[in-house]
Formats: structure tokens, sequence, C-alpha cells
């Protein structure tokens, strides 16, 4: 499913138009995102918790040369389900 598809379905669901579904898919996507920048995480209870992982510095190798190279560290988006959601999409039902 890609983001079209989503709002088609949320508009559809919500019983709302597809211009009230954008925005709530908008409003959506820029309150996880801002609230992952700041460096704090978001849970849905039930669904899953988006968080910002340390990734360590280390090195890497060039595929292509074999060259070895410094990788960074960093910081990475993550999404951690939840055990409902884990469940549902191992099929056990509650």
């Amino acid at each position: 499913m890609n983001r079209k598809e989503l709002i088609d379905a949320l508009a559809s669901q919500t019983d709302s138009t597809k211009a009230d579904a954008e925005r709530a898919v908008a409003a959506l996507i820029d309150i996880i995102s801002g609230t992952l920048k700041k460096g704090d995480s978001l849970t849905l209870v039930g669904f899953g918790t988006f968080e910002v992982r340390k990734r360590a510095a280390r090195i890497g190798r060039n595929p292509k040369t074999g060259e070895e190279l410094k990788i960074k560290a960093s910081k990475v988006p993550a999404f951690k389900p939840g055990a409902t959601l884990k469940g549902l999409v191992n099929g056990v039902k509650k």
C-alpha cells in the first residue's frame, strides 16, 4: 500500500473526503517525525512504538574495492511492533 492508497482507505473507512484524509495522514507523519526529531519516542498501545536508536561508529568496506572506510555514528528511526499487532500479523486471535 502506498500513500495514495492509504488516503483512499482512510477516507472510505471514516466517511470523510480524500482531502480530509490527506490532511490527517500528513498531520500524523508530521507529528511522528517531529517527535523523533526531538529524540522522543511515540507509543501507540497495542500497535507499537516509534523510536530513535543510536547506531555506533564502525568500520565498513567498499564492496567494489574492498577498501576499509569509517562509518560515523548516527541516529536512525525505528519501529517496534506491539503485542497486539504481532498477534494480528501472526494470525493469533484475541
